[in-house]
């Protein structure tokens, strides 16, 4: 109970200043907004189970969910989390809106901003999030964009403590494209003290500038030595995988990116996520997949059905994760 009256307290203060703000990137936040941010799920996870209700907004908030892509997970736990927040959603698919072509992103983040107390959106380029949150006048969280997905991070790093006690130290193997999902991953080992090394194939590596921010935020100086980095890329699958406590891939081909799927496959074939792979982290090492997951590419029925796979648990706390961002960022 106190967990729930502290984050009560938490959000009706403003004590992470973030009320009016919003979230387009992990890095948007800093080390004390992270932790936060994740002690706050943890509350929405305990009163949710309890069956008790941390808060509800004094009227009811509007929250428009843009999904430019096809998503379950995402959408199921926004717009049951607006719900369970006495809010209601408006759901916006791309027919609906044909955002950038049949109306110019300036003028509907202008219209948005107008009607709703905050916009979620999930979108192919990163760049129209930039444009809703510049011009809308309200909070925008990034549901999903080509450089970034900071609330499936959350998740999982709420995920990681429940499972592992906790964040600092804990050393993560990352398997595969050097994608949204790892962008975000490392930006957050940064600002929590974790260790990430991602194995990518040559030319899938992550975005330099993000690999470097990471870097910045975990207190590493420029051009640290690789060896004693809290963030490392290797091409080597096995060297990631030494003393992993936590294994995590994601989809080889994203939406978006299906022209190159042979070729991907191909590339990637080395790194997929099968027991004789798993058996070299730590005998207590958790499995981690954002979802959906293309079983037998990136991981097998093997790794992915047993007892060390958590993927559900992530599924469970985007729900958590979300409605705590929404209730420290909506006013």
């Amino acid at each position: 109970m106190n967990t729930i009256k502290n984050a009560k307290e938490m959000i009706e203060s403003d004590s992470l200043r973030l009320r009016g703000k919003s979230l387009l990137s992990i890095g948007d936040l800093n080390s004390e907004q992270l932790f936060g941010l994740l002690r706050i799920t943890q509350a929405m996870d305990e009163s949710h189970k309890a069956k008790i209700k941390l808060m509800e907004y004094g009227y009811p908030r509007s929250v428009a969910l843009i999904f430019e892509k096809p998503s379950l997970r995402t959408r199921v736990t926004f717009e049951l989390g607006v719900r369970q927040l006495g809010g209601f959603a408006v759901v916006l698919g791309q027919s609906d809106i044909n955002m950038g072509k049949r109306e110019s992103i300036p003028d509907i983040a202008r219209n948005l901003g107008r009607w709703t107390d905050a916009i979620v959106a999930r979108v192919f380029d990163h760049n129209s999030l930039v444009g809703l949150a510049e011009y809308s006048g309200v909070p925008v969280i990034n549901a999903l964009s080509d450089v970034e997905h900071p609330c499936q991070i959350l998740a999982d790093q709420y995920t990681i403590i429940q499972k592992k006690g906790g964040l600092k130290g804990v050393r993560l193997a990352w398997m595969g494209d050097g994608n949204n999902v790892l962008h975000s991953i490392l930006l957050a080992a940064g600002l929590s003290g974790m260790r990430v090394c991602a194995a990518c194939p040559r030319g899938y590596e992550p975005k330099q500038e993000i690999v470097a921010k990471a870097r910045e935020l975990a207190g590493e100086p420029s051009g640290a030595d690789k060896a004693k980095s809290s963030i490392q890329i290797v091409t080597d699958p096995e060297c990631a995988m030494d003393q992993a406590d936590v294994v995590y891939t994601d989809v080889w081909t994203s939406m978006g990116w299906e022209e190159e799927r042979e070729q991907r496959l191909k590339d990637f074939h080395p790194y997929q996520v099968n027991g004789k792979l798993m058996s070299l982290a730590k005998s207590d090492a958790i499995f981690m997949h954002c979802l959906p997951a293309h079983r037998g590419e990136e991981v097998t029925d093997e790794v992915l059905e047993s007892a060390q796979s958590v993927v559900f648990d992530e599924a469970e706390n985007r729900l958590h994760a979300q409605k705590a961002v929404m209730a420290c960022l909506i006013n």
